[in-house]
């Protein structure tokens, strides 16, 4: 058993058996090739190139802005939550082959390049700038293909971890941690519209109004009807009065206090006799004006008895929407998606790696992140057939992007034979044919 220079290994268990190393020739991320696809589809290249500008000369550009934005943010979809790894994955075919023809033999860029490419080409602020406007003219390709007339947004905050010196780390008394609080809107189909990333100890409704509103002019001019929720941080008389002076609708949870439950008292009796082994639920609908507010308003209450409970469960929602109570609740409830679409994006594309220094690296990580967390959305709504449709991001991940793959190259084309497992043939094949029957993007 062993190795002779080059020579492949042979081991005593099974004579037969050889094992030698290509690492330029296999992959274990073939499946990337999906989401490149459905990237070229939606003009991706054309947003970069559009808006992102390249301050680099010389030497310094012999990989192009394009391919290190790409290998940045597939990187991250496959999985990859540091630079460092762009040291091995610089010969990996399917990172070579996502690139554009100069890189094909080359191979992808090395950690230092592509380190100083996302801490200073893209932390410039017209870059920084630009990577909010990408990410939201690419959910903009895809809405011109098929959108909704009514819009449902999405906001909510979240803890990301520190454990260095990174600039604006705090500690949150709310998580118990020193940490970031990014800000996220989120629409219903999952796609990532807007982020910020704040200091780890801002309240969680700071800054809403720079995500939210645009958001909302965005979707009026098109004609759209838009529809908010929010938990219970977002409940602030300020941003109802501005929902309600552009005319949004929205179902925004409402701390309990003494005034509230006075209001429902007649609710928070449970019923004489053997409980119900089911759950006793109860609605009320009344108008209600807080100190703060200037005016009363419809707040929808929800009262709950469950079996081997002493106290009801007891919630509150402040609304403008004039359906009855239970549809309120089912509507509000509906908002828990989008923490579900946070934890993917922490766990699948490691939204959590902000461990740069500076400030505004960080920023640029999170925006790389949204961006590969999008590319997975997007291909998860547009390219899955209907029997995976429901997987998460990190089963596409695990499922379709970490497909092993073995490069061949010929005179005139490169081969890339894809092992079956979770991707087969017949499913590759409806993958394709769903991408080649989706419109042209406008623009």
């Amino acid at each position: 058993m062993g190795e002779i220079g080059n020579q492949p290994f042979q081991l005593s268990f099974n004579p037969s058996l050889k094992i030698d190393f290509q690492g330029s020739r296999v992959t274990s991320d073939g499946g990337l090739i999906v989401v490149r696809e459905l990237d070229e589809r939606l003009g991706f290249g054309e947003l970069i190139e559009q808006h992102l500008s390249d301050p680099r000369r010389g030497k310094n550009t012999q990989f192009p802005l394009a391919d290190l934005f790409r290998q940045s943010v597939y990187s991250r979809l496959a999985g990859y939550e540091d630079v460092n790894d762009a040291q091995r994955l610089s010969q990996d075919p399917t990172f070579r082959l996502i690139g554009s023809e100069k890189i094909w033999e080359r191979g992808a860029a090395l950690t230092s390049r592509l380190q100083s490419f996302e801490t200073e080409v893209l932390a410039a602020e017209a870059n920084f700038t630009g990577l909010a406007h990408l990410n939201r003219e690419l959910i903009g390709r895809v809405e011109a293909m098929d959108a909704p007339q009514r819009v449902v947004l999405d906001m909510d905050s979240t803890e990301i971890p520190v454990y260095g010196q990174q600039e604006n780390s705090a500690y949150n008394g709310h998580f118990e941690s020193t940490c970031y609080h990014p800000l996220l809107l989120f629409n219903r189909e999952g796609d990532c519209l807007a982020a910020k990333l704040r200091p780890g100890n801002v309240h969680s409704a700071e800054g809403w109004d720079e995500l939210l509103l645009p958001e909302i002019d965005r979707q009026q001019k098109q004609g759209k009807q838009v529809v908010f929720r929010a938990d219970a941080a977002f409940a602030k008389p300020e941003i109802y009065e501005a929902l309600e002076e552009r005319g949004v609708k929205y179902a925004i949870r409402l701390p309990a206090n003494e005034c509230l439950e006075r209001d429902i008292a007649e609710l928070l009796t449970r019923a004489p006799g053997r409980p119900s082994s089911k759950p006793v639920v109860r609605y009320k609908s009344f108008l209600y004006q807080a100190e703060s507010w200037t005016k009363a308003r419809r707040v929808i209450a929800k009262v709950e008895f469950h079996l081997g409970e002493l106290f009801p469960r007891v919630g509150f929602i402040v609304t403008n929407l004039e359906t009855d109570s239970r549809a309120v609740v089912r509507f509000y409830n509906k908002r828990g998606t989008a923490e579900q679409w946070i934890k993917e994006g922490k766990q699948a594309v490691k939204m959590t790696r902000l461990s740069c220094h500076r400030f505004r690296a960080n920023e640029v990580r999170l925006w790389l992140s949204v961006i590969a967390y999008n590319l997975g959305n997007l291909c998860r709504r547009l390219v899955l057939p209907l029997r995976v449709g429901k997987w998460s991001l990190t089963s596409l991940q695990q499922r379709l992007v970490k497909t092993g793959g073995r490069l061949i190259k010929h005179a005139r084309y490169y081969w890339l034979l894809l092992a079956e497992g979770h991707l087969t043939r017949r499913l590759f094949g409806a993958m394709v044919r769903r991408m080649e029957a989706l419109p042209a993007p406008a623009g």
